[in-house]
């Protein structure tokens, strides 16, 4: 099926060609770079830096912890407004890839917060997927069902891509990722691929053309991708790399209980509708609702829940700035050295 998609279908050998060309082009890159590097910028290359900070001694460690804390003090006092500065300190990870064991985990706040934000984006793009040949069966546009799960395979493909944009911007340009004005984080990234989600949702309760549900799948599709590759990026820095797999595996118990719930929510709503609905049709032996309240009511659902893993996110965010400040400063600190 595979060979017979290459060879005799044109959309499918453009978008086999562009993938292969966005996994391919970064190696081409680095090896260009190295082949192609004088002395003099080769000389420029930061080294690759070991896994822990133990391999450098450290004399001055004390003045360094009270200069980052200082630092760290006053970009809080400045970035957090009154009403959340006590939400943001409380509890908060303060040194990133901190060993969590089970109970550890499961008493942190932050661990929650991005708990909340899986189970209210990814897992919920999760859902939309696994429900759109209903969806566009009652937009009336069944011949296209195919269509609408190429676009979000496609945009989830090029959502895990994008989640490595981060560490091809500090492989390359690593003096540029960890600096006093910019500062650049998973979790900030995390929080920024959950943007398009709610604003999909939102284009499906405002629009029910076949160009909104397009749009919507694809923008779905690129958020839901881009939080299931980088979640275990994030889990591991933020809670241990050595406890890694346990703490993922937790975390990931959000995907059947969400899909258990919001499956649910969207086939009570659907039921409802069918009894309210005129337009209902029988399509092989059992009834099928038709048009655009049949899932409106469970896109705003949806959206509204969304939107609640945004803010989520956002305050994992706000919380774990600071550690990852701290880091990137101690960092720089041991490369003068």
């Amino acid at each position: 099926m595979g060979l017979y998609l290459f060879f005799l279908d044109t959309p499918s050998q453009n978008i086999f060609v562009v993938a292969t060309l966005l996994l391919v082009l970064p190696l081409l890159w680095l090896k260009f770079r190295v082949f192609f590097c004088n002395d003099e910028s080769c000389s420029q290359v930061h080294p690759v830096e070991g896994p822990s900070y133990d391999l450098v001694e450290i004399n001055n460690y004390e003045e360094l912890s009270e200069e980052i804390s200082s630092s760290l003090f006053s970009n809080q006092k400045s970035f957090g407004c009154r009403v959340f500065g006590k939400m943001i300190e409380k509890d908060q990870i303060t040194v990133i890839g901190e060993e969590h064991t089970v109970r550890m985990l499961v008493n942190r706040c932050d661990f929650w917060l991005y708990f909340v934000a899986y189970f209210c984006g990814g897992t919920i793009g999760l859902v939309y997927s696994n429900n759109l040949g209903q969806i566009s069966q009652s937009h009336g546009y069944v011949s296209e069902t195919a269509t609408l799960v190429t676009i979000y395979s496609t945009c989830s493909f090029f959502g895990r891509l994008i989640s490595a944009g981060p560490d091809l911007v500090g492989c390359f340009y690593p003096s540029q990722m960890y600096t006093k004005k910019y500062t650049s984080t998973r979790t900030g990234w995390l929080a920024l691929s959950l943007v398009p989600m709610p604003i999909a949702f939102l284009l499906l309760v405002l629009s029910d053309t076949e160009s909104a549900l397009s749009t919507a799948t694809g923008l779905i599709g690129i958020s839901s991708g881009f939080v299931f590759s980088a979640a275990v990026s994030i889990t591991s820095e933020l809670f241990g790399s050595k406890s890694s797999g346990i703490n993922h595996n937790i975390l990931i118990t959000n995907i059947p209980l969400g899909s258990l719930l919001y499956g649910v929510l969207g086939a009570v709503i659907y039921d409802n509708q069918i009894k309210m609905s005129t337009e209902a049709v029988v399509v092989g032996g059992s009834k099928v609702c038709m048009g655009r309240n049949c899932y409106n009511e469970t896109f705003r659902w949806w959206g509204c829940i969304s939107f609640f893993g945004l803010a989520s996110s956002f305050l994992l965010f706000l919380r774990t700035k600071g550690a990852y400040q701290e880091c990137y400063q101690k960092r720089n600190w041991i490369s003068r050295f």
